[in-house]
């Protein structure tokens, strides 16, 4: 299953979450063009817990240097999916959860919880002197306080079968509740030293970001925080809709609705479609004209219900528009 995006569309453009996604991506590439060095920079830049727990080996590190890898772990990635997993995850649950704290707040929660997972992973692994790198800790405090926040939110998921694109929506408590039960499954019947895997970081991260959630709530916003809300309210609906159709009458036509903001109703725009086809899903373009007004029905023909008599009815689309 690939989760593609939430269901719960944020307000405002998630400007630090994406700052955050820059960040990794630019200290992967840092961390690429270290060629023979690369051991040595991940073994000084990410959390090793024998580090701080063995004099021995603490010996070759200096205070700031110690310090600094209790943050500096959490952007740095061991390869390019590993990257892109981290990142593409952090995509769909942090905007949703910065859009609730606001940019500021969420910032230092992103912080928070990723220097939490981290200590969580040295208490538990004291004596490993495997590293530890990865966003993961701090991506699952995210998805901690996004069950929390957004408990009935779907989850728009890819399930490929064979090469046809499936998309089905799972409910948000179920799909993160999978999540952080396989992630303690794996803890449990995982060794420190099998692959560096901080499992007790991601389930850390992930009980401190829903405690995190209450306490960073508790905080006021600052001015700062209003100024930019105003700045980064989003213009546009999401890219990719999913089309939950009905059948009202005997001419196997279907109906559904489509959700854009205004700016996109005065100056038109094209969104990718999942309709139900039989048993799978089929994606189309579909094109909304400028200057449409709400309640409008688009139709699409030959995209509803197969007739007895071999041909397809069509498909109606009502557009809403919303701010």
């Amino acid at each position: 299953m690939i989760p593609i995006r939430d269901t719960y569309r944020s307000r405002n453009y998630p400007i630090v979450n994406m700052l955050i996604i820059a960040t990794n991506v630019f200290l992967f590439v840092v961390e690429t063009a270290q060629g023979e060095m690369l051991e040595r920079f991940i073994f000084t830049f990410g959390l090793v817990p024998a580090r701080y727990t063995v004099p021995e080996i603490s010996a070759y590190f200096t205070p700031a240097q110690q310090f600094i890898a209790l943050f500096s772990f959490m952007f740095l990635h061991g390869g390019f999916l590993h990257l892109a997993g981290n990142m593409w995850s952090l995509y769909i649950f942090g905007d949703n959860v910065e859009d609730k704290l606001g940019p500021i707040r969420y910032l230092l929660f992103y912080l928070c919880c990723g220097w939490i997972s981290g200590l969580a992973h040295l208490f538990i692994n004291a004596q490993s002197q495997v590293p530890t790198i990865g966003a993961s800790g701090a991506i699952a405090g995210v998805m901690g306080a996004y069950l929390v926040l957004y408990p009935r939110s779907k989850i728009l998921t890819l399930i490929p079968i064979f090469i046809i694109p499936y998309f089905i929506e799972i409910p948000a408590f179920f799909f993160l509740g999978i999540w952080f039960f396989l992630q303690f499954l794996s803890a449990m019947g995982t060794s420190a030293d099998a692959a560096g895997i901080a499992w007790w970081a991601h389930i850390g991260g992930f009980v401190f970001g829903i405690v995190l959630l209450h306490v960073f709530s508790k905080v006021p916003e600052i001015g700062m925080t209003q100024q930019m809300r105003q700045t980064t309210a989003r213009a546009r609906s999401p890219r990719l809709h999913l089309i939950k159709s009905t059948e009202t009458d005997n001419t196997a036509n279907l109906y559904g609705q489509i959700t854009i903001s205004p700016l996109e109703a005065r100056t038109g725009t094209r969104k990718l479609v999942s309709v139900p086809w039989g048993r799978q899903s089929k994606l189309i373009n579909v094109s909304v004209p400028p200057g449409i007004a709400q309640g409008t029905l688009l139709r699409l023909m030959r995209l509803g219900r197969l007739r007895d008599d071999g041909e397809r009815g069509d498909l109606y689309l009502r557009v809403l528009v919303e701010s």
